[in-house]
C-alpha cells in the first residue's frame, strides 16, 4: 500500500528508501530507471538521540536521489501507532532537509521477508544483523517501485 505524494516523485532518477528503526535506519537506492532496488547502508543512532542527519545528507549528496520513500510500520490491527508516528517524523525531517518529494509505503513484515531472503541465500546469522536494515529498506523500495509499473 502506498500513501502520500507518490506522484510528486519524478518517474526517472534514483529514489532513496528508508526503513525506520530506533537504533538503526536502513537505506536502499533504486537505479535511474526505477526498476531495481539495492540495499545501500545502515545509519545508526543511540536510542533517544537526534537523527543521523549529517550521514543521511552525505548519502543524498553521493547518490542524488529524486525522491524519498519511507516505510510506515502499522500495528497488528492495521492502524498507525506510535512507531508509525516516529517514522513519519523522521521521513518528514529527512525529506525537508534534503529537499526531496516524499512517499510512504506500508512496510509490514519487511524485516520478516528480509530474514527469509537471507536464510534462503545461506547467510550466516551473525552476518544477517549487519545486512538486515538496508535489505529491509530495499524491500520497502521494491514495494513502492511495484506501484509505479504501468499496467
Amino acid at each position: 500500500m502506498t500513501f502520500g505524494s507518490t506522484n510528486d516523485i519524478p518517474s526517472v532518477g534514483r529514489v532513496l528508501a528508508v526503513d525506520w528503526g530506533e537504533a538503526r535506519i536502513g537505506l536502499a537506492i533504486s537505479d535511474e530507471t526505477q526498476l531495481i532496488a539495492t540495499p545501500l547502508t545502515t545509519l545508526t543512532r543511540r536510542v533517544g538521540k537526534r537523527l543521523p542527519m549529517h550521514e543521511f545528507l552525505t548519502v543524498v549528496e553521493s547518490h542524488l536521489p529524486v525522491g524519498l520513500v519511507v516505510g510506515l510500520p502499522f500495528n497488528d490491527d492495521g492502524e498507525e501507532g506510535e512507531t508509525a508516528g516516529l517514522a513519519r517524523a523522521m521521513g518528514e525531517a529527512f525529506a525537508a532537509k534534503a529537499g526531496l518529494p516524499l512517499a510512504w509505503v506500508d512496510e509490514s513484515f519487511s524485516t520478516t521477508e528480509t530474514l527469509e531472503r537471507l536464510t534462503a541465500r545461506g547467510i550466516a546469522p551473525r552476518r544477517r544483523k549487519e545486512m538486515i536494515d538496508a535489505m529491509a529498506a530495499a524491500v520497502v523500495l521494491e514495494r513502492w517501485l511495484a506501484t509505479r509499473i504501468p499496467l
